[in-house]
């Protein structure tokens, strides 16, 4: 009789949902990203940090390249860590938040500080749920 041993992380773990999903949030949060980006620059805020502006496709690309980011922590998490979930929720909540000090130190004007920390929220509040709830708990 061969045992098998039920404590694994892994052993109920359907990593493949898990990264479509978390694929299907990245690519909606490059768009919700790249909408905010637009509007704000439709609205009058500059996009210009340190006197390059920031094109709104740029906005999507980084979007995905972070997230992606992200798509990989979950699934080591989702292989070695006893709680996933919590881990994964606080590694990227501090992430999210760290992410916001370079927004914060860019030399732009007010208004695009904000837009700029607001796109990180945006994507944030897309991508860490959706990929959270595919992990266990």
């Amino acid at each position: 009789m061969t045992a098998v041993r039920t404590d694994a992380p892994t052993a109920a773990f359907p990593i493949r949902r898990m990264l479509l999903a978390g694929l299907a949030a990245i690519a909606v949060a490059g768009a919700a990203t790249s909408a905010a980006a637009a509007g704000g620059r439709a609205a009058g805020i500059s996009l210009d940090v340190s006197g390059e502006s920031i094109p709104v496709a740029g906005f999507a690309m980084l979007t995905a390249v972070f997230s992606l980011v992200g798509l990989v922590i979950a699934a080591v998490l989702a292989r070695f860590a006893r709680h996933p979930r919590r881990v994964f929720v606080r590694i990227t909540v501090a992430l999210t938040v760290l992410s916001l000090v370079p927004d914060l130190i860019a030399d732009a004007a007010p208004a695009t500080k904000v837009l700029l920390m607001a796109t990180h929220l945006i994507a944030a509040a897309i991508v860490i749920p959706v990929v959270a709830r595919r992990l266990s708990a």
